[in-house]
């Protein structure tokens, strides 16, 4: 059996893995995905947001740093803040801890972004409520690179 070590915890099985139908709102999302803006990247290779956003950026994504403590990850010149991105956002990726994704999600609102991600472990209910309310799709506590290779590995 083929495995694939993912996000630095677990190992898939690949005849596990998802194909996209119809009422896959996930591959549809990815599918429609050109740039996504990944809060709390690190310019750390060893940082699981790094080796995530690395992963999405080789699958043909625009990853954009959101992180004022950087200068720049993967090439790309980092920003501030999600309202400093000069650019169409499809997805905000969240590598913050929970208790910072209300903020993200009133940003997200405010800039109209079609899409929240927040990454395994990362849950805020109440926010996740409110950006769906404001019509933004979410997905939340999953890996958007599992979320891709189960899909389109």
């Amino acid at each position: 059996m083929l495995l694939i070590e993912c996000c630095f915890r677990e190992i898939i099985p690949v005849d596990t893995m998802v194909k996209t139908t119809v009422s896959d709102e996930i591959g549809e999302l990815l599918k429609r995905t050109k740039t996504i803006a990944v809060v709390g990247l690190s310019d750390s290779p060893l940082r699981p947001s790094y080796g995530v956003s690395a992963y999405m950026q080789t699958a043909g994504y625009r990853i954009i740093p959101v992180n004022p403590s950087i200068k720049g990850a993967l090439g790309e010149k980092a920003v501030a803040s999600l309202a400093d991105v000069g650019e169409k956002i499809d997805i905000v990726d969240v590598f913050r801890r929970s208790e910072f994704v209300p903020d993200v999600v009133d940003e997200a609102i405010r800039l109209k972004v079609p899409a929240i991600w927040l990454q395994e472990g990362v849950i805020h209910e109440e926010a996740a409520e409110k950006a769906r309310k404001a019509g933004i799709f979410v997905v939340m506590d999953r890996c958007i690179l599992k979320e891709h290779r189960r899909r389109f590995s």
